[in-house]
């Protein structure tokens, strides 16, 4: 009979010493690699009073940002959605109504725009597939929770307030210099 790949192997039954069978080695070279172990550095940080340096292109938390007027970028293309690997961005696209105009950038607008966190893999390809440079990930750490519900971010949680605007310059100084 042919086998089936040539990467097979034949076993050996091969008997095994006295010191083998009573494990008495393997226990002594355990408790070797642990007492070594037991003298090193720790990594652990007491992390809400010390956080370890991030890297500059972390990807963390989802902000929708907002143009030099206080308007909303995001024009509901939808280009992001598709981009999304994971399928993690829904959005019902609008179109601006009369007296809006200071609310939004252009005639089509998302009205309803959530993120699932849990789908979210921070892949970054949503800012890439961004025309309008409205969508960027922060550095910023998606806080922990116990329900479902919460990860489901709405407008509510991804726009960035007027008064609080967002840095996002490290990230896009950093993508320029290494396209």
């Amino acid at each position: 009979m042919q086998s089936l790949t040539n990467r097979s192997q034949s076993v050996s039954n091969k008997k095994m010493s006295f010191a083998e069978r009573i494990y008495l080695p393997a226990v002594f070279g355990g408790m070797w690699i642990t007492l070594k172990h037991f003298f090193k550095k720790k990594n652990t940080v007491s992390y809400p009073e010390e956080t370890r340096p991030m890297s500059a292109i972390y990807r963390g938390q989802h902000v929708l940002k907002r143009d030099e007027q206080g308007r909303e970028r995001c024009t509901a293309c939808g280009l992001c959605a598709v981009s999304c690997p994971a399928e993690a961005i829904t959005m019902i696209a609008s179109e601006r109504t009369k007296g809006e105009e200071n609310l939004y950038r252009e005639e089509k607008y998302a009205s309803t725009y959530e993120i699932n966190m849990l789908r979210c893999i921070f892949c970054g390809l949503c800012e890439e597939a961004c025309p309008k440079e409205a969508i960027f990930l922060t550095d910023r750490i998606v806080d922990a929770n116990f329900g479902r519900d919460e990860f489901i971010f709405g407008k509510d949680k991804l726009v960035e307030p007027v008064d609080q605007r967002v840095d996002v310059s490290k990230r896009q100084i950093w993508d320029y210099q290494n396209k």
